[in-house]
């Protein structure tokens, strides 16, 4: 009996490579995004160059208590203390001293000159305060980012300088996709926070909450919340199904962008994670941070973990009270064995759920702009599988089916048996002129297709080379003017004859 591949570690998402479990760790950063508190606390501002007002006003609006020291102020830096809702500002109309530094937690030198900007700094630092020099980035200890302000949410946005008009503008975007709406939220989880604690001891109670909580805000992000959606909100957790469970979550053909909400809303809120060596590297960082990750992949026809070791698995970790997805390439359901990981769930009494994904047909078809049941050639669409379990054509395909000149047909897993599936498809009265097509790595940036026709497109395939995830697809909706223009636009570089 061959021992399991089932890895023997595993780590947090985004900590492991989906190629092999080796290590990949997190992602350089250019900084380190942390939140200062400045509540009740002093901070100065020396200068008054044309970046002071802005910087002022953000010190207030965190709850500091600023004092400013300009000679000769802006006509717009004057005008701040009348303009500020938070904190406090001061105006003074001299030169700053060190003295005028002691107590500070934050400092801003907003100077035209630079040894006077590098003065201050200095002095800054001597009292231990955090400094900020406006447009002076080697002499800073923190620097401003873009904003966007749903306080207590914020969030801040940073090019590391290299981008600012880039930054306003992904700002920009965040702004439009979170509703002002979700500040009265966040309020109310702030209010509520103390008695969902005391009522839900157990860390995995307190999270489900508060996904349903989240999921409310975002279904209704212009409501005030009230005491009522506290209520239901603890009784809906209360109720809830204790105990682990199982979620199968399409993870679509290869691009991260044709994940669900609900796929998504799967992976943050997985406790581990069980991915194939097909589900693309950038999808699993999605999942929550603490998410464990294990790879579990079934490709080619090399080594892989045994179905029955995935299935045992999978119950041990929700019998042990852990939310499992099990991440399949492409749906779940289309070719994705999830009949056996189903009932493998069952028998043991986990309840287990699905979460559908983009197949790879439609991937495919969609990234190519052709339609498989375009109505003057298709009348019907069927996906066969190019390999039975032995690896091997099977036996028992419906062969009057495939030669059928009023379907596409779409083949998944057909490298190994391409050549022998069109020959004998043919040999059953497929025409050979019929159009057919080979997609490589659909959808994702890599994709590319071999472009021919039942009689021609295995020798095609051959003599290019190409490796990865493939699909075929025949038929006369292929031959289309649409889907020959669609195929004809595609560069060069991404089509293979």
């Amino acid at each position: 009996m061959s021992t399991p591949r089932i890895p023997r570690e595993t780590r947090p998402a985004g900590t492991e490579s989906t190629r092999g479990g080796a290590p990949a760790g997190l992602e350089p950063l250019a900084v380190l995004p942390v939140f200062v508190p400045l509540q009740g606390k002093r901070a100065v501002l020396a200068g008054s160059n044309g970046g002071a007002p802005w910087k002022v006003k953000l010190l207030a609006a965190a709850g500091a208590h600023v004092d400013v020291y300009a000679p000769e102020p802006s006509d717009e830096l004057r005008a701040v203390p009348g303009e500020i809702v938070a904190g406090s500002v001061t105006l003074h109309e001299r030169q700053w001293h060190a003295d005028d530094l002691a107590g500070s937690a934050f400092c801003i030198g907003a100077m035209e000159d630079e040894d006077d900007c590098i003065a201050f700094v200095a002095a800054a630092r001597a009292t231990g305060a955090i400094v900020n020099a406006v447009d002076r980035p080697h002499l800073c200890d923190v620097k401003f980012g873009a904003i966007v302000n749903r306080s207590p949410m914020v969030v801040g946005i940073s090019t590391e300088g290299a981008a600012p008009v880039f930054g306003q503008t992904v700002r920009a975007r965040i702004e439009g996709m979170l509703p002002r709406g979700f500040k009265a939220w966040i309020g109310a989880a702030r209010d509520w926070r103390e008695e969902v604690t005391s009522r839900f001891h157990g860390f995995s109670d307190r999270r489900a909450f508060w996904e349903r909580f989240t999921d409310r805000a975002f279904a209704e992000p212009d409501r005030v919340p009230t005491d009522r959606d506290l209520a239901e909100l603890l009784g809906q957790t209360e109720a809830a199904p204790k105990g682990g469970a199982v979620t199968l979550v399409g993870a679509g053909p290869g691009d991260a962008e044709l994940l669900t909400l609900k796929a998504l809303r799967a992976l943050r809120n997985a406790d581990v994670i069980l991915y194939d060596d097909l589900v693309a590297p950038e999808i699993l960082d999605y999942a929550r941070r603490e998410a464990r990750t294990m790879l579990v992949g079934k490709t080619g026809h090399g080594p892989s973990c045994r179905q029955d070791d995935i299935n045992a698995l999978m119950v041990q970790l929700a019998k042990s009270g852990k939310q499992v997805v099990r991440l399949k390439s492409g749906d779940p359901l289309v070719f994705g064995r999830a009949g056996e990981e189903i009932d493998a769930c069952r028998a043991a009494g986990i309840l287990v759920s699905v979460v559908p994904g983009v197949s790879a047909a439609q991937g495919a078809a969609a990234s190519l702009c052709v339609s498989l049941t375009h109505r003057d050639a298709a009348r019907r669409l069927q996906y066969v599988t190019g390999h039975d379990r032995r690896g091997a054509l099977p036996e028992d395909l419906n062969w009057g089916a495939l030669a059928d000149p009023s379907v596409t047909t779409v083949v998944y897993m057909p490298k190994k048996t391409l050549g022998v599936l069109l020959e004998r498809a043919i040999a059953e009265g497929l025409a050979p002129a019929t159009p057919a097509l080979l997609v490589f790595n659909a959808t994702r940036p890599n994709q590319q297709v071999v472009e021919g026709t039942a009689q021609d497109l295995a020798t095609r395939v051959e003599a290019a080379g190409l490796d990865g995830p493939a699909l075929l697809m025949v038929g006369d909706a292929l031959r289309r003017g649409d889907a020959e223009a669609a195929i004809a636009a595609i560069e060069p570089d991404k089509l293979a004859i």
